[in-house]
């Protein structure tokens, strides 16, 4: 198979929310940017995974100016994000009225991203799996993507590893870790799913005062042995397809979703689940549920945790509690600590009181060592356990993949390296451009 080279200014890995963000956001300052992604599509987890909706971005604080009491709603996760709920929104994609726990679109999500991406001028790259890094002392040289007729090889000063699964820093042998201290397990891989045929199409209010029943029988049978899913309950969401339930309710727990083998076991456990779950609502409440079928399934299971950079500041729990300020902040969040048992059942969740949020250190971006000229955005951040738990959902990783698209062209444009960059400089651009830092 033949290489193609190619030379850009940066070099985004993935094509999830928080590399699209990079790459617009280094675009729309001057970079030439290639973008690549392993699917036929961007917007990775709600795309590849049908994960939605959006989870909380916003906290109440008292209303400035107002009467005592009266509060209003802070936007933790602007800029990029804001722009794309908006385009969502005007194409059709998202549902309007009060925005939390809205459903959209996967494939209106698409859409919007490609159009952003090609007015920034990215260039996107799909179907291109990442094969190959070579390196220059601590620098990355060039990152090679293997596509369907030709292998890209890409150079560039400056790369961005959005690959959730922080492939692009272990390929480069940046020190990472694997899931928590000390037994390496990662939060469980889920399987996203719909079923539509529901009786009363379905009544959402009757609904959810009938769930605490299901979820009772369901730990029933679970306790009898007679449900291998380990997760304690079944969690549903509504899309916007009428008359269809979302799940998020499948549990693949003790498999490394960075071992391909165990992966691919996880990919099978998953769908075996999904059927465990319909059949065990057409047997036992078929009143509601006898008809129901299987209408959508994701590509893959989804992962929540994996690989994490070891950065210049590792992210953790005590640092999202006490609410910390860092004069460094690039992105904020308030998402509960909420840990999905990486070995059984039981969700733990550290929820924020209104009006607490927390923020990202641009220094949790940059590698300790071996990778001078790489930012890393995403779930896949140098992070703890817990502190990851918090930090991976949609709305902050996009903020996350604006910061570091945004630090990529500033350090660009002023001729030094990531860890030089002055992270005011950064902050003051991020707020420019809409974003929210803490």
């Amino acid at each position: 198979m033949k290489t193609t080279d190619l030379a850009f200014d940066l070099v985004v890995a993935g094509g999830g929310l928080a590399g699209c963000a990079a790459a617009i956001a280094a675009a729309r300052r001057g970079l030439s940017v290639l973008l690549a992604e392993r699917e036929a599509a961007l917007g990775g987890a709600p795309v590849s995974n049908l994960v939605m909706p959006f989870m909380p971005w916003c906290t109440t604080v008292p209303k400035e100016g107002g009467a005592p009491g009266e509060t209003e709603e802070l936007a933790l996760s602007r800029g990029l994000f804001a722009e794309l709920r908006d385009r969502l929104r005007a194409i059709g994609g998202m549902e309007p009225g009060p925005e939390h726990w809205r459903p959209f679109s996967e494939t209106h999500l698409r859409v919007a991203l490609d159009r952003m991406c090609a007015e920034a001028g990215v260039r996107v790259l799909f179907h291109a799996a990442l094969a190959d890094v070579e390196k220059s002392g601590a620098r990355l040289a060039s990152a090679t993507f293997a596509c369907k007729a030709a292998r890209i090889r890409a150079e560039a000063p400056l790369f961005v590893d959005a690959t959730g699964d922080a492939d692009l820093v272990a390929m480069a042998d940046v020190p990472f870790r694997v899931g928590r201290e000390p037994d390496g397990l990662c939060q469980p891989m889920t399987l996203c799913f719909r079923v539509s045929g529901a009786k009363a199409d379905p009544d959402w209010a009757r609904l959810g005062a009938d769930w605490k029943a299901i979820n009772e029988r369901w730990r029933e049978l679970q306790a009898a042995g007679r449900i291998r899913n380990p997760r304690e309950n079944l969690l549903l969401f509504r899309p916007m397809e009428p008359g269809t339930i979302h799940f998020n309710s499948t549990r693949v727990v003790r498999l490394d979703p960075t071992d391909p083998w165990a992966r691919s076991r996880a990919e099978a456990e998953a769908r075996e689940q999904a059927l465990e779950i319909v059949e065990f609502l057409r047997r036992e409440f078929p009143g509601r549920f006898g008809g129901i079928r299987i209408s959508a399934c994701a590509p893959a299971a989804g992962v929540r945790e994996s690989r994490m950079l070891e950065g210049r500041h590792v992210l953790t729990a005590d640092d999202l509690v006490a609410c910390t300020r860092f004069p460094d902040a690039i992105a904020a969040g308030n998402y509960d600590i909420d840990i999905h048992s990486p070995d059984g059942s039981g969700t733990s969740h550290r929820y924020f009181a209104p009006g607490e949020w927390y923020t990202i250190p641009y220094r949790a971006l940059l590698p300790r060592e071996g990778g001078d000229n790489l930012l890393v955005a995403g779930r896949c951040i140098s992070a703890t356990h817990e502190a990851q738990a918090s930090i991976r959902v949609m709305p902050i990783v996009t903020t996350l993949g604006q910061a570091a698209g945004t630090a990529a062209a500033l350090a660009r444009r002023a001729g030094v390296l990531p860890p030089d960059l002055d992270p005011n400089e950064l902050r003051a651009a991020l707020r420019r451009d809409g974003a929210f830092v803490g």
